[in-house]
């Protein structure tokens, strides 16, 4: 993809609509090879650009998701230790058990990280949500992006093959640290406009008709107006859509509320309100 305009075609191609700062931060991050993170609200579309980028690209796509509690052994590799419990049991019986080598590569339990690593060909390394792991896994991430590579105390160190295109994304459930913030380019995605969030529709659900997408597209931005506990993404606005298609004619938007709002006090709270009226 050489050049900014081919970045967001590909990306469009699909369909992933891309406006031109984000298709920049992605031309930038392949181009000169640094992490690309991500921030926006849940729902926005953080993920899905990562594996468009994989697709339009060809590349492989290893996704590492993160999650509280995440360390090493979830992330980069362990060892198979009821492998190593049989092959030691095998060789006590065949006599041969000084002969076992516990810590050889047929033991090692790859992870994502790991993965990515060792790839033979291009790879898109997706780290989602990075916030919700905590502090030491993220000076552990700073240092693997700094050097793109990791020791193994029973193997040596492991190089990347070549370094893989990464992309971090976060809620922002937590601030990141300085440190990782500095070795990554950084693009906030927001929620689309009105005109953008139909022209994705359309993109990701050709089947639903234009009024009833137009519908959806004007109650999900009055939605995101209000004081809700969690506000509608993307994903959200095309589920609405095929919701109300599937219901045929005469489905009003509050129809299929439990398709874009997933929390009791948002439901209640939309419904006493009206606002979807006249929608």
């Amino acid at each position: 993809m050489d050049g900014i305009d081919a970045v967001g075609e590909a990306l469009a191609g699909q369909g992933y609509l891309a406006d031109r700062a984000l298709a920049t931060s992605v031309f930038l991050a392949r181009e000169v090879g640094q992490p690309l993170l991500l921030e926006g609200e849940a729902g926005v579309g953080k993920t899905e650009v990562a594996r468009a980028l994989a697709a339009a690209t060809g590349a492989e796509l290893i996704r590492l998701q993160c999650h509280e509690g995440i360390d090493v052994h979830h992330a980069l590799y362990d060892w198979d230790h009821p492998r190593q419990l049989l092959a030691l049991r095998a060789a006590e019986v065949g006599g041969t058990g000084a002969d076992v080598d516990l810590w050889s590569e047929r033991f090692l339990i790859r992870r994502p990280l790991m993965a990515a690593l060792e790839a033979e060909g291009p790879v898109v390394l997706l780290i989602d949500e990075v916030d919700r792991a905590d502090d030491a896994f993220e000076a552990f991430l700073l240092e693997l992006l700094s050097d793109f590579a990791v020791t193994v105390p029973e193997l040596g160190t492991v190089r990347a093959r070549q370094h893989p295109t990464v992309v971090l994304t976060s809620n922002r459930t937590r601030e990141l640290h300085d440190a990782l913030k500095r070795r990554c380019l950084y693009h906030w995605i927001d929620y689309p406009d009105p005109s953008r969030e139909l022209a994705i529709l359309a993109a990701q659900a050709p089947g639903v008709p234009e009024a009833i997408a137009r519908r959806v597209v004007a109650g999900v931005a009055r939605l995101r107006e209000e004081e809700l506990y969690k506000l509608p993404g993307v994903g959200e606005t095309i589920a609405w859509a095929r919701a109300l298609t599937a219901l045929g004619d005469g489905a009003a938007p509050g129809d299929a509320l439990g398709t874009v709002l997933k929390v009791r006090e948002d439901l209640d709270r939309v419904r006493a309100s009206g606002v979807l009226e006249g929608v």
